[in-house]
């Protein structure tokens, strides 16, 4: 790709970086996985300067990893067909070969020396673990230096600030994120990536057991590599304790097409941007063109109550994290209280003022949700929406932000549903807005991640390129 900066996007012509078909090469050695990395480096060369989207980089390790994966694909023995795959780490996660500061100087040069679950699973599987990728304080709403790798002066979105720029600024062929509220599905729009948050507890996310609906979630380049880094790491280190997994086979699903897909409303639908409106309703009109039915609210009143139960995802998804994590960052405060944000403090305060039997029903509601997400299981294959409300915002917008809650990265409204849902939900980069990415969302029922990403496939097959200005 281009590596010059404020290129203007369109996504009939955009490539990010692949691996999956590079494997062929390897095996008849006219391509090896060392190359595949030095071609990599030579982006971040010369895109990191002005993207910021790694913390730490391990090239030493990253090219010993990739010798022997090179020898792997020689001897005809890779251990995956992600064997030798760059890959970028948000820096949440820990990596024993490098520090864990998840965007908060209070964590500066924390290295605990141990990998997590998927991490782990990851190297088994032959990656590459090449660095750290930025993210924002704590993975909440302060963000961290990343610029939008189609204009600097644009969020790359957060909390996944680094995962998904280094996709669009053609680093890496995947890299790991991921979402709460909408820390997987936005920044991927954002930045034209391809991106997977799915079912809640579908991949081991190890350390980070935290929060309730937290999720671990792929970003890539391409829908393949997606599901071969998603299912490989579940092959290894499974889902969730209690949770069961990833479902799906080794290989990445065929296309496949809906018969019916239910129009997401929720909060988002009266706040999507204009240009953005026209660009996914011809989206709906193309889909509709090739015998997709297209469901709205009014058809059905499972639809009705189903969206009548997320109307306040935003708030639900807000409170529920600001009770859940109120216990770490009053350890935060008291151990420096000017180490942390003025949003980060915000959502302190709000989870003190929660008390139990208020937790208590913010988790009836979110129960009654997915209860009534499960009940259109009948009725459609998925549903489908703009992944964000527009292109990524400039940088210090705070256009999405609830009281003190600051979102400078972007507004998170059309991602809650499918946090607190524990719903699989994929980015499909298939329109511009103004020469910026913005992505369409496909969401299903928990457990249909495998569905979910086939569906997602058909959608970049069967919808032209769609370009507003």
């Amino acid at each position: 790709m281009d590596h010059t900066t404020r290129q203007r996007y369109s996504p009939a012509t955009f490539r990010a970086p692949t691996f999956h078909d590079a494997t062929l090469r390897f095996r008849e050695g006219a391509d090896t996985p060392r190359a595949y990395l030095e071609r990599c480096l030579a982006v971040i060369e010369a895109r990191e300067p002005e993207v910021k989207a790694w913390v730490t980089l391990n090239i030493e390790g990253a090219r010993k990893a990739a010798d022997a994966a090179t020898a792997r694909w020689r001897a005809g023995r890779p251990l995956s067909p992600i064997d030798g795959m760059p890959v970028g780490i948000k820096d949440l996660f820990e990596t024993k070969d490098m520090p864990t500061e998840m965007g908060s100087p209070m964590f500066k040069g924390n290295n605990p020396g141990r990998d997590t679950a998927h991490v782990r699973a990851l190297r088994e599987a032959g990656a590459v673990v090449l660095g750290k990728t930025v993210t924002t304080e704590l993975g909440m709403s302060h963000p961290g230096p990343t610029t939008n790798p189609f204009d600097p002066g644009r969020t790359p979105g957060g909390s996944s600030s680094g995962s998904a720029a280094v996709i669009g600024a053609g680093m890496v062929p995947a890299a790991i994120g991921s979402q709460v509220v909408g820390s997987v599905i936005r920044p991927a729009s954002f930045c034209a990536n391809w991106a997977i948050k799915p079912t809640i507890g579908a991949l081991n996310r190890g350390e980070r057991q935290g929060l309730s609906h937290s999720h671990l979630g792929v970003h890539a380049g391409s829908p393949e590599d997606l599901w071969h880094v998603a299912i490989e790491i579940a092959l290894r280190a499974g889902g969730d304790p209690g949770a069961p997994g990833l479902f799906g086979a080794a290989m990445p699903p065929d296309p496949v097409k809906p018969a019916r897909l239910i129009l997401l409303e929720g909060e988002g639908w009266a706040k999507v941007e204009p240009s953005t409106r026209v660009a996914f309703e011809r989206v709906l009109t193309a889909v509709l063109g090739v015998g997709v039915a297209i469901l709205r609210r009014t058809d059905n009143p499972l639809i009705e109550a189903f969206e009548a139960s997320i109307a306040d995802a935003m708030a639900l998804t807000r409170d529920i994290c600001a009770y859940e994590m109120r216990w770490t960052v009053e350890n935060l405060v008291d151990k420096n209280p000017s180490g942390v944000s003025e949003s980060l403090r915000a959502r302190m305060m709000l989870g003190r003022a929660i008390t139990l039997d208020g937790y208590r029903d913010l988790l009836r509601r979110r129960a009654e949700a997915r209860a009534r997400l499960a009940a259109l299981a009948p009725v459609a294959d998925g549903f489908i929406a703009p992944a964000a409300l527009g292109p990524a915002p400039r940088l210090g917008d705070p256009g999405g932000s609830q009281g003190e809650i600051l979102h400078t990265t972007g507004d998170p409204t059309y991602n809650a549903a499918s946090s607190i849902l524990g719903a699989p939900a994929v980015t499909v980069p298939v329109m511009a807005v103004g020469g910026l990415p913005v992505g369409v969302q496909l969401m299903g029922q928990q457990h249909a991640d495998e569905r979910v990403v086939a569906m997602a496939r058909w959608l970049a097959e069967a919808v032209p390129a769609v370009e507003v200005d």
